[in-house]
């Protein structure tokens, strides 16, 4: 399978990339843990369907140490054992800030109270952005068909 667009080709795409693929290495630099960042990347593109980035963000988890057993059960974290609260909490604000077509109301305060109990407001900005981002590039990627499989850990980070 081919992608539709070589986004890096086009000179506009590719300077603005280039900005917000900074702004994705600036998040590595905050102090929300890398695994979690990675749990989260990995939950919105299983939601949003994109394969370029649940390839990724799989690859990117296993590089870093990440158990196969924890990253199986991503798409079922609510029944797993495996995670922390900590993890639970943000992949829960992950879901609810990915699926707000779905839950007219955006963020529930009760899901943004328990992502509060664990984490900074330095570090629920940080999840924000991220949630943001990763939702953004997942829909670049699926409009594209960007394809999955090839992805080398470290490639982009």
């Amino acid at each position: 399978m081919d992608a539709r667009l070589n986004y890096m080709a086009q000179p506009g795409a590719a300077k603005a990339l280039k900005y917000f693929l900074s702004g994705s290495k600036a998040l590595k630099d905050t102090s929300v843990p890398n695994a979690t960042q990675e749990l989260v990347a990995l939950r919105v593109s299983q939601i949003n369907g994109c394969a370029a980035c649940v390839d990724m963000h799989t690859k990117e988890a296993a590089a870093d140490g990440e158990t196969a057993v924890r990253l199986n059960l991503v798409a079922v974290w609510r029944e797993a054992t495996v995670f922390t609260e900590a993890e639970r909490a943000a992949l829960e604000l992950a879901e609810e800030g990915t699926r707000v077509a779905d839950a007219a109301g955006g963020v529930s305060d009760e899901v943004w109270a328990r992502a509060a109990k664990h984490y900074t407001e330095e570090q629920l900005a940080a999840l924000v952005v991220h949630v943001a981002f990763m939702n953004m590039v997942n829909r670049m990627n699926i409009i594209t068909r960007q394809p999955a499989g090839d992805y080398v850990p470290g490639q982009i980070h």
